[in-house]
């Protein structure tokens, strides 16, 4: 059952002060005025922003700010040259986009949580969706991600599982994407249009679903059929404030602030290193 946000925002607070508090790094004053730029993906908004006034209280004169949307829209914006000293993303994709291009040392890129799928109407659910199987009625509205963000294509290979079961038949995913009448730039817009009513069902991350539970409802994907999304962070390798880019993703990755991470609805993944990587040594 999903709770309230004013009852989340509470069980919370109880939380982080069961905990002692909200995670606060070993503290290091910077210069007045000193920013930290992090790029992340768009289903980690409400966490990160959880997060953030431990990290500013710990570090005094320095300010986080974020950057939300879809993953692969900030690897091409830091590819291009904007300025990030972290990058959060919501799949290997992106994060080895990065590591190609020398953004970001490949052993410094950490998993940190992970993430389900989740089928979503309106809350009134006008199409009268009630199984996995009527995502593919003739003439529903369906509003899902592009492919290239990573909430797109974990729905492509959610369908693609489907269409391989008996049940499914092997027309299902053709079927279901012939009723898309939109592809968004990140997870939020599609959970926004369902939100609004502007669709009839949109597949987002779990955790997404939660932040409007009172204004959609949900359709579960089964173990067998779901895809886990995987959240990997690195600092930049040309970032300006080098140490506190490291100081952040540590911070990510400490006990308390992953417990957070859990309470949000991710899966706590502290410390994992991406596959093929070796372990991250100290910036500092």
């Amino acid at each position: 059952m999903r709770r309230s946000p004013v009852v989340f925002a509470l069980l919370l607070t109880l939380l982080l002060a069961a905990c002692g508090g909200p995670p606060a790094p070993t503290t290091a004053t910077a210069p007045a005025g000193t920013t930290l730029n992090v790029f992340a993906a768009a289903s980690l908004t409400d966490a990160f922003k959880a997060l953030a006034p431990a990290f500013e209280a710990a570090h005094p004169g320095v300010t986080l700010v974020f950057n939300f949307a879809g993953a692969q829209q900030l690897a091409t914006q830091m590819n291009e040259g904007a300025p990030a000293d972290v990058f959060a993303s919501a799949n290997r994709a992106q994060m080895d986009v990065l590591i190609a291009s020398g953004k970001v040392i490949s052993a410094t890129a950490h998993t940190f949580v992970r993430n389900r799928l989740v089928v979503i109407t309106p809350k009134t659910n006008p199409a009268g969706i009630t199984s996995l199987k009527d995502l593919a009625k003739p003439g529903l509205k369906l509003i899902l991600a592009a492919k290239a963000v990573p909430v797109g294509q974990y729905a492509l290979n959610f369908l693609a599982k489907a269409s391989a079961l008996p049940e499914y038949t092997d027309s299902y995913s053709a079927t279901v994407l012939a009723n898309v009448v939109s592809y968004e730039d990140n997870v939020r817009s599609v959970l926004t249009k369902l939100a609004l009513g502007e669709g009839d069902a949109g597949i987002v991350y779990t955790t997404d679903a939660a932040t409007q539970a009172d204004k959609v409802a949900e359709i579960p994907i089964p173990d067998a059929l779901n895809v886990v999304a995987t959240y990997p962070i690195a600092p930049l390798a040309d970032s300006k404030a080098t140490v506190l880019a490291q100081a952040f993703v540590d911070y990510v990755l400490a006990p308390e602030a992953q417990q957070v991470f859990v309470t949000f609805g991710f899966s706590s993944e502290a410390g994992a290193v991406m596959p093929g990587r070796s372990r991250a040594k100290p910036l500092f």
